[in-house]
């Protein structure tokens, strides 16, 4: 399974427009500060998925060379996570969606000029795309009634990406997250800032300590950081066209 975090970057992405503090001027000088908004693809020898569909889908695509996607999961009804699909306008007809029953009313209501193929997915009930097993579990993410993050197996590997949320995740979502090999956190800035819709660095990193996993890298992130450079050397943080292979 390759994993590729299509876009790192919180709602308003970096850099934001109109603001000159340090992260985005890293990112309009060209560092990797720059950051799109929300999409990962998972791929596997079968196909391609993306998990949701930022408004920035159509650079995504085109820097990582990608012409056809076998299926779009989405996690909830934000702009920043669903607004892209429309990219796929007569470039790619009939494309499978599949999520909560809620969070596909509310999406294609607005996506009402496509022609997608609606899967309704129930929470904690696996199902299968492009030879691998996916599950939606419950996250915390108010106002949003049923958010979900994504679980992924590949055998014997396991990827859990835990979609917008902050910390008070059910329990019978931590119990199936638990011991990932990969997992990929919202953190949407360090502690010091109170931005109570997401996770912040030092709960990200207090969740993948709960759930043991081997390795965690944070993603949704604001340009309150400090430039992605030296704010890595702190976090482990995610950014755009980042690959990683399990």
């Amino acid at each position: 399974m390759r994993i590729v975090l299509l876009g790192t970057g919180d709602t308003v992405g970096t850099p934001k427009i109109g603001c000159r503090c340090p992260a985005c001027m890293d990112a309009l000088a060209g560092g990797r500060s720059a950051r799109t908004r929300f999409s990962i693809l998972i791929e596997s020898d079968e196909g391609r998925v993306l998990i949701d569909t930022g408004p920035d889908l159509r650079y995504q695509l085109l820097k990582s060379g990608i012409d056809h996607v076998d299926g779009v999961i989405w996690t909830h009804g934000h702009y920043d996570h669903y607004a892209g699909f429309g990219e796929f306008y007569r470039v790619q007809d009939h494309v499978g969606v599949y999520g909560v029953k809620g969070t596909l009313d509310y999406i294609l209501q607005y996506l009402y000029f496509m022609d997608p193929v609606r899967h309704n997915v129930a929470m904690y009930e696996p199902f299968r795309l492009i030879g691998l097993e996916f599950t939606l579990f419950q996250v915390y993410h108010p106002p949003v009634s049923e958010p979900a993050g994504v679980l992924v197996r590949d055998g014997e590997k396991k990827l859990v990406i835990t979609g917008d949320t902050q910390k008070q995740i059910p329990e019978r979502s931590i119990a199936l997250m638990q011991n990932p090999d990969l997992l990929i956190c919202d953190a949407i800035t360090p502690p010091l800032f109170n931005l109570t819709k997401h996770m912040n660095t030092e709960e990200a990193e207090e969740l993948s300590a709960t759930l043991s996993a081997k390795e965690m890298v944070m993603i949704h992130m604001s340009h309150l950081f400090p430039p992605h450079d030296e704010a890595a050397l702190q976090w482990n943080l995610g950014y755009d066209g980042m690959e990683l292979v399990l």
